[in-house]
């Protein structure tokens, strides 16, 4: 290494000596991209520290790889857009996708313990619980403790529950039309497909509410 630069600075002087002060400075330091210009750069504040390794090249500073090379981006990208508009949509009839999901896990039961619609849902009992108040407060679901253990409890849909439902499975429907219609019935089975086989190689099993 210290060869090296004992020839640069050989080069340098004799540069110099011709009149060619331009071409000193290339030969001494290089061009802004080369890799030596940083190396000297650093030698001259006193940084011998430099001379152990070489500099780090532009390829090596840039590993970082693109963020919409990410198949993970993609799936945000189209997954976000179609869960907003679906809530706009189901936030006309005063509930939440989180609310919608209870609903539906409901529907088609005389009841159903809260522990059941967790054990289905993945959702946690306290979330499951939460949002069973919350349609309790709009009349969409009872309530009841079982007589032999107060510890359990039943819950159903209501009349007003069991009509709603079928309006807000609509809504799901048009909402799928609205953002996948422009594949085809082919394209999307093999995009069902795909992402439910994603779904049990990873074990997802908390069903999306946000």
């Amino acid at each position: 290494m210290l060869g090296w630069l004992e020839e640069k600075f050989e080069t340098t002087e004799e540069s110099a000596h011709a009149g060619r002060a331009d071409q000193t400075m290339a030969a001494w330091a290089g061009s802004a991209t080369d890799p030596y210009y940083k190396f000297l750069d650093n030698c001259w504040l006193g940084n011998y520290s430099c001379c152990v390794s070489a500099p780090m090249t532009e390829n090596r500073r840039s590993a970082a790889s693109d963020l919409k090379r990410h198949t993970g981006f993609w799936l945000r990208f189209v997954s976000n857009h179609v869960s907003h508009a679906f809530a706009r949509k189901v936030a006309a009839s005063a509930v939440t996708v989180a609310e919608w999901v209870i609903l539906r896990e409901m529907y088609g039961h005389d009841e159903v313990s809260p522990s059941a619609i967790a054990t289905q849902t993945g959702l946690t009992r306290g979330t499951v619980s939460k949002l069973i108040d919350r349609l309790l407060a709009k009349k969409l679901v009872t309530r009841e403790d079982r007589t032999d253990d107060r510890r359990f409890q039943r819950v159903a849909l209501t009349a007003e529950g069991k009509r709603l439902v079928p309006k807000l499975a609509a809504l799901a429907d048009r909402n799928d039309l609205e953002f996948f219609s422009v594949l085809t019935e082919q394209e999307r089975e093999a995009l069902t497909a795909a992402l439910k086989r994603l779904v049990t190689a990873n074990k997802l099993t908390k069903v999306p509410v946000d």
